[in-house]
């Protein structure tokens, strides 16, 4: 406290080197990197020398609550959705163009991955009555409700195709059933990527543009990977070109979000992700090549390309299952991308 006062001839008993020190404080009159202007003065618009917060939080726990998803259950949910939902599609274009072999090889694998996709999400909710609950109220904003409903709807619609086929009964009631299936399956691929992107987890979140044409297309070449490796050589023709199509599309969407993420993209390139989304772009390029250019002559060649464009679907969607994992654990995935959104916001009004 100090012991100075003011009077009428002065200010008594002031120590000093006690005053303060105008504009010599954090400031320091210059820029950081730069040298100051003669006479110490700073230019106006200055910023304070304090270094930049580290990506910390309380106790040492991530910023995001990471989601207690389990990798197997939801993973191996979002890979056989896929299966199931592009395989439908395949397998009405293989009917309609006299592919029967295909058709219902296609058909059966559908409904058999439908089976593994909801047996994992039930898995993972804990029990079955939490699925059946969801079909209680219908809520447009919300992906989940809509997924369940689409799910709900293409089940009998698969089944009722398979039963169809395999029986060698009601052959229009099968036929429609197909279609209907059909028209259903874009959704059933694509939806999980959208259920991803709605929640707060970056490396799933910030890539809502890119994400459900990955899904697809990884779905595409899934589908064409398994009539590759359950249809005769003489009918695969429409699977090479739907496994051609669907690693184009897959590889070229997986590219652009990673391009557009800056640094959350590290989830997908290191770690386990990285691992994985590397094998899934080896073996969709193997498995499309493959097929394309032997699977035309050769059964043996043509089951090995499905085999290998299965196991790329599947190592996408792990691959993204752990990026978003990784993601959610680390501070700075989430802190980063937003200053660098504020500091864009702000040169943007003050161009403006």
């Amino acid at each position: 406290m100090s012991e100075s006062e003011v009077t009428r001839d002065g200010i008594r008993g002031a120590r000093p080197d006690r005053h303060a020190l105008v504009g010599k404080g954090m400031w320091n009159g210059e820029r950081p990197g730069r040298k100051a202007r003669k006479g110490g003065k700073g230019r106006k618009g200055d910023q304070p020398m304090v270094p930049r917060a580290e990506f910390t939080s309380y106790y040492g726990r991530p910023v995001l609550n990471p989601p207690t998803w389990h990798p197997r259950d939801v993973a191996g949910y979002f890979f056989l959705g896929g299966l199931a939902g592009a395989g439908s599609v395949l397998a009405a274009g293989a009917e309609l163009t006299g592919r029967p072999a295909m058709a219902r090889a296609l058909k059966v694998s559908s409904l058999a991955a439908l089976t593994g996709s909801a047996a994992a999400l039930i898995n993972d909710l804990g029990r079955p009555g939490r699925f059946v609950n969801m079909l209680r109220v219908f809520k447009p904003t919300s992906p989940m409700s809509v997924g369940s409903w689409v799910l709900a709807a293409y089940g009998p619609m698969a089944g009722a195709a398979v039963a169809s086929d395999l029986a060698g009964r009601l052959p229009r009631t099968g036929r429609a059933a197909t279609v209907a299936a059909a028209l259903l399956g874009p959704a059933v691929a694509s939806y999980t990527a959208v259920l991803a992107a709605d929640t707060a987890v970056p490396a799933w979140h910030d890539g809502y543009r890119e994400l459900p044409f990955v899904f697809v297309g990884s779905a595409a070449a899934a589908a064409g990977g398994m009539a590759l490796l359950a249809s005769p050589v003489a009918e695969n023709a429409p699977a090479r070109g739907v496994a051609l199509l669907g690693t184009a599309v897959e590889t070229a969407a997986a590219k652009a979000m990673e391009r557009r993420l800056g640094v959350v993209a590290e989830t997908y390139r290191e770690g386990r992700a990285g691992r994985l989304m590397r094998a899934a772009e080896a073996l969709s390029a193997a498995g499309a090549l493959g097929g394309a250019l032997l699977g035309r002559r050769s059964r043996t060649a043509a089951a090995v390309s499905g085999a290998a464009l299965l196991a790329a679907s599947a190592c996408t969607r792990f691959g993204v299952f752990y990026a978003g994992m990784r993601s959610a654990e680390d501070p700075k995935y989430t802190v980063l991308p937003q200053r660098e959104r504020l500091d864009a916001r702000r040169e943007g009004a003050r161009e403006g």
